[in-house]
């Protein structure tokens, strides 16, 4: 794929379970929203430095995870650009495809400490996608702000059997 180094330190964990009282594993098909948001903080000759949240949470409301942290892009100038824009087939920036397989590991444990279900491990890589409203921030020391687009979906969890919406 793209020949960039991706090294992501996660600064913030949160789960909260949103159904009290019972077990937050539903018997019935889960849908997960994901919302993300980026934003360059640094950028330097062949490194760049994006602070990212992203927050999972289900349909119906049983458990929402929060992460936030730091990604910082080591590579070319010109493939380093490339991991800021949005991959045309899922609609989800390609930087955030490594972030998310970074925080992923985080999230299962978090699941399991609370006894919860978890996203799939692929949410962010299949399905069909539909980007939804919102904004990407992209700062530097040296230009102005750029606005792209959020990322939103909803997931069947792997007992459900519909595709996945953006």
């Amino acid at each position: 794929m793209i020949d960039v180094s991706v090294r992501v330190e996660i600064s913030s964990v949160r789960g909260s379970r949103l159904e009290t009282g019972k077990t937050a594993r539903s018997s019935g098909p889960v849908k997960f929203d994901v919302s993300a948001r980026l934003e360059e903080k640094e950028r330097r000759s062949g490194q760049i430095v994006v602070f990212f949240g992203l927050s999972v949470g289900t349909k119906p409301s049983l458990v929402k995870f929060e992460l936030e942290g730091y990604a910082t892009l080591i590579g070319k100038d010109e493939a380093l650009s490339k991991m800021l824009e949005i991959d045309p087939k899922t609609g989800v920036p390609f930087v955030f495809h490594r972030v998310y397989q970074h925080s992923f590991t985080t999230i299962y444990l978090l699941a399991t400490l609370m006894d919860t279900i978890y996203p799939p491990p692929d949410l962010l890589f299949s399905g069909e996608r539909r980007v939804g409203a919102g904004t990407i921030d992209a700062k530097s020391e040296d230009k102005e702000v750029q606005s792209g687009d959020s990322v939103q979906s909803a997931q069947q969890a792997p007992s459900g059997s519909e595709n996945q919406k953006w």
